[in-house]
């Protein structure tokens, strides 16, 4: 197992220099799954729901938390994002949504933490405008799914 990176000699945490890190071409992939009641999926994939288009909002507020994340993840570096996507695909046969995620940029930094971010953000976004239908939706499996790029290599699960 490698060091953590963001523990000085101290043990303090601290944001990684990057500095003399070559840039390299970097993507990553991740996902989220929300379930819910056959009902509330339904009503999301029939367009019925009174707020609006789940999805498109959910897409949207995915692509805007990756571009936040270092706003909000406190030793993330903040990158130029040069691609985010978030696909969000219905799976009536489980009565849940699975989010994936697609992050990439030219870096000298990996972007395993927007593509999570944004995977999450999604499915946050599903839950609150669908909590005034059902409350006990759940979130699980967050995870990441594939990163290229970077000293540490291709990873995919």
């Amino acid at each position: 197992m490698s060091e953590f990176t963001h523990i000085n000699d101290s043990g303090e945490a601290h944001m990684v220099d990057v500095t003399a890190k070559s840039v390299t071409e970097r993507e990553a992939r991740a996902e989220a799954i929300i379930k819910m009641a056959p009902e509330t999926l339904a009503m999301i994939i029939n367009g019925e729901h009174h707020k609006g288009d789940v999805f498109a909002t959910a897409r949207i507020a995915g692509i805007m938390a990756a571009k936040k994340t270092s706003d909000l993840i406190p030793l993330c570096h903040p990158l130029m994002l040069t691609k985010v996507t978030v696909d969000l695909y219905p799976e009536p046969e489980h009565n849940q949504v699975r989010i994936q995620s697609l992050c990439k940029l030219s870096g000298q930094t990996g972007v395993e933490m927007e593509a999570l971010t944004a995977a999450t953000t999604a499915a946050l976004t599903i839950y609150d405008m669908c909590k005034a239908v059902q409350k006990d939706m759940l979130i699980e499996g967050v995870r990441l799914l594939e990163k290229k790029g970077g000293k540490s290599g291709h990873f995919k699960v």
